[in-house]
């Protein structure tokens, strides 16, 4: 047991949970984050590292995995404490306010206030529901990609018709020598000029889905799909195969303390407060009217969740950290940048 009590403990170490960590620290506030697996950076680390990012304001194009290497450097100003291989599925509040966090292994954290940026929880992807397909996976199935390389000059089969397989269809377009996807459907739920992208270099088949896998030892060589309305199946050679189904995420325990959820997510207001007093959620974790599903909305709700835990601890604080360009951590009375101290 850790018998520190810290102002705030986050919950994942995804992009949110890494943001909202260097704004505590922004904060002065004593800060720990506890990370279910044993690497942060969440869903972009486990799945997708080499995709590239376009949608955050003042970077033009990133990997996901680039992303994350600076989301730690930043995290990690103020020394936060971060802890991995920690899954919390217990809640109790001691007679003093203070919340205690059990994990499945044993541990014990203790804190002022929580903040939630769990995203949809465990994450694990939907596997393709084909008998044997999981001998292929120490070969040539993938449920992520993470070396781009592996796929060059490959004739590449993607399964899927959401972001995830057209943003990977469009990626690998540079560097493979075929693309094709197979989609259940005739409709792609991409953004639409990503999906126009697709149609340009990819061939499709819709409204097809895999129905058998053929290869020697763990590699595939071709694949079954069939035709969903009339059953027609046909066959295609194949290098390397991409299935991209979807994400389950699995909440645990925490589903067992009393949160009021919605559509699977974690019900909060503007100021990001749960229906638990000194509980709060950020990110994909959190849902509430208008919200922006974007990793960039997720850093404004971060420093929101955080500055509402510092009202709950004291309702006379400052309403937010002082603008990092005079923050006294980051500038000197002169206005010249300087090293924050590590607490």
């Amino acid at each position: 047991m850790d018998h520190k009590i810290y102002d705030v403990t986050i919950i994942g170490g995804g992009p949110i949970g890494l943001f909202t960590a260097f704004y505590s620290g922004m904060r002065k506030l004593k800060t720990k984050v506890l990370e279910s697996s044993g690497q942060l950076g969440g869903k972009i680390t486990m799945f997708y590292p080499e995709k590239t990012l376009r949608d955050i304001g003042g970077i033009r194009k990133i990997t996901g995995g680039d992303l994350v290497k600076e989301l730690i450097r930043q995290a990690e100003t103020f020394s936060p404490t971060i802890l991995f291989h920690q899954h919390v599925s217990g809640l109790q509040r001691r007679p003093d306010g203070i919340f205690m966090l059990s994990t499945e292994n044993g541990g014990l954290h203790l804190t002022k206030t929580v903040i939630l940026t769990v995203g949809a929880g465990i994450f694990k992807p939907i596997k393709l529901d084909i008998p044997g397909a999981e001998r292929y996976e120490s070969g040539n199935l993938h449920y992520a990609v993470d070396d781009l390389n592996r796929f060059r000059n490959k004739r590449v089969l993607i399964s899927g018709g959401g972001n995830a397989a057209v943003d990977w269809a469009n990626e690998l377009a540079e560097i493979a020598e075929s693309i094709t996807i197979v989609h259940r459907r005739e409709a792609f739920s991409g953004h639409e000029s990503d999906v126009s992208e697709m149609v340009k270099n990819a061939r499709l088949y819709t409204p097809y889905c895999i129905s058998a896998l053929h290869g020697t030892g763990n590699r595939i060589e071709r694949v079954a799909v069939k035709q969903v309305g009339t059953g027609e199946e046909i066959w295609l050679e194949a290098d390397e195969v991409v299935v991209n189904h979807g994400i389950q995420g699995d909440y645990g325990g925490i589903l067992n303390w009393g949160l009021k959820m919605k559509d699977e997510r974690i019900e909060v207001n503007g100021a990001m407060e749960t229906n638990i007093p000194g509980i709060f959620a950020a990110g994909d974790a959190a849902i509430y009217p208008h919200k922006l599903k974007l990793i960039a909305g997720g850093f404004a709700e971060g420093p929101v969740a955080l500055n509402s835990a510092v009202r709950y601890m004291c309702p006379d604080a400052e309403p937010m950290a002082m603008y990092s360009t005079h923050h006294e951590d980051f500038v000197d009375e002169n206005g010249r940048e300087k090293e924050p101290q590590a607490r």
